[in-house]
């Protein structure tokens, strides 16, 4: 059996490693020995598994285990190290690789993990590290979606919240959208300018690819899409995005999205979706604006109207901001076009059709041909359904609709017969 510094090398010969026990354990394991106990009696007087006891027997007497032995060729590169974890953002094979290239030291992956593991650390708790700021009244608006599933009518509905913190009174504003398109960013954002009063000179977001269309990590460079650029020149804010896979530098509002899910809709349900957009008004008014906020020590809505109020854009009559999507369907077997996870019925003869849907002002509009053949108003929500039954007029198996009452031209008037008809029926053999 091999010994180093009093330890055991053969890691099956070690009595420590199944259960490390203490010197007086040992003695006493030793003393129960020499009475004549077998070591299945000391184990049970110790506590102990019986290969425990028969290997520190083996081994004569307790010793500590002496520290491993850790490689030293990695002495006196700390700094070197150091420099390199932070360039590759702390990819220890990287390093393995280079230390091989530019040091031709040759060691094991391992071997490098364990010489970086304090800068690991440092480097995880940086990553964690969130730096609160405070901005200036009127200086930013946060926003952002969150979605839950909620009871409206008696079905599970998917809604999508949109949440707008101000950034220096916490003041919140919530819609309730049936997805998170485009145009619910911007309804949500302009339902907030006209909440609030005022437009912000800065919007904070994340990088939605319904806004961004390219955030670079390193560069930090920013492609707002044509149309979010347009309406923040419409509406005169900048644009920030927060840092990719970094949305805690929005963190106002990200409570604020848990603090709407767990306070304002947790446990509840609605008759329609209407009655939960109520809900949400009231909410917003009586409980969001009134608590005092854990950070501020203030009430939203006092803080907002003594400090921020005033120091908004005026909205000085600017109109919305238009916007129209539009978009091709097929027209279905049910007589209906399918927008946003809902139907919208269309006449029954352009079943099978290719029609032109436009979507505006919360109105949808169904043309084919150049022509105008439906108009809806928007549904909120999804898996709802909008039947005109005019739509549906003529078609097999559908109930018959009392038919107009149409003013008859009268026919020209048709010259009296030359002969009486008896004389027709004589010549063709009979009546007819």
């Amino acid at each position: 059996m091999l010994e180093t510094n009093g330890c055991v090398s053969s890691r099956v010969s070690d009595p420590r490693r199944d259960e490390m026990k203490t010197p007086d354990d040992v003695s006493a394991m030793a003393r129960l020995k020499g009475l004549g106990w077998g070591s299945k009696r000391i184990a049970a007087e110790l506590g102990c598994s019986r290969n425990t006891v028969r290997r520190w027997l083996r081994f004569g007497d307790w010793r500590p285990c002496a520290a491993p032995s850790r490689s030293k060729r990695l002495d006196g590169l700390s700094d070197w190290l150091a420099e390199r974890f932070r360039v590759h953002a702390g990819n220890a094979d990287v390093i393995r690789q280079e230390l091989a290239a530019e040091k031709a030291i040759q060691v094991s992956l391992r071997t490098v993990e364990r010489a970086v593991a304090p800068l690991r650390r440092e480097l995880v708790a940086a990553a964690r590290a969130t730096v609160r700021f405070e901005t200036r009244p009127g200086e930013q608006l946060q926003i952002d979606f969150g979605e839950r599933r909620v009871a409206i009518g008696g079905v599970q509905t998917k809604v999508f919240f949109f949440v707008a913190t101000l950034g220096y009174s916490r003041r919140l504003h919530v819609r309730a959208f049936g997805h998170e398109k485009q145009d619910s960013w911007f309804a949500g954002m302009e339902s907030a300018f006209a909440a609030f009063g005022g437009v912000p000179r800065e919007v904070l977001l994340d990088n939605a690819r319904a806004l961004i269309l390219h955030h670079d990590p390193s560069s930090r460079e920013v492609v707002l899409h044509p149309r979010l650029h347009a309406f923040s020149r419409h509406w005169g804010f900048r644009v920030r995005a927060c840092a990719p896979y970094r949305a805690r530098t929005k963190g106002k509002d990200e409570r604020g999205v848990g603090y709407v899910k767990k306070n304002a809709i947790a446990g509840r349900s609605f008759e329609s979706w209407a009655a939960m957009e109520a809900h949400l008004e009231a909410w917003t008014r009586e409980v969001a604006d009134l608590r005092v906020h854990g950070t501020t020590g203030e009430a939203p809505r006092q803080r907002f109207d003594r400090d921020e109020a005033g120091a908004l854009k005026p909205l000085s009559g600017i109109p919305p901001f238009t916007t129209t999507r539009d978009l091709v369907r097929g027209v279905g077997a049910d007589c209906a076009v399918a927008v946003d996870g809902n139907a919208y019925s269309v006449p029954w003869r352009l079943i099978g059709e290719r029609v032109r849907v436009t979507v505006g002002s919360e109105i949808v509009r169904v043309h084919h041909g150049g022509r105008e053949v439906a108009v809806h108003a928007e549904l909120k929500g999804r898996h709802g359904r909008v039947v005109d039954e005019g739509h549906l007029a003529g078609l097999v198996g559908t109930r018959e609709r009392p038919a107009a009452v149409v003013a008859l031209t009268p026919l020209p008037s048709v010259p009296a017969l030359l002969r009486p008809l008896a004389e027709y029926e004589a010549v063709a053999g009979g009546a007819f």
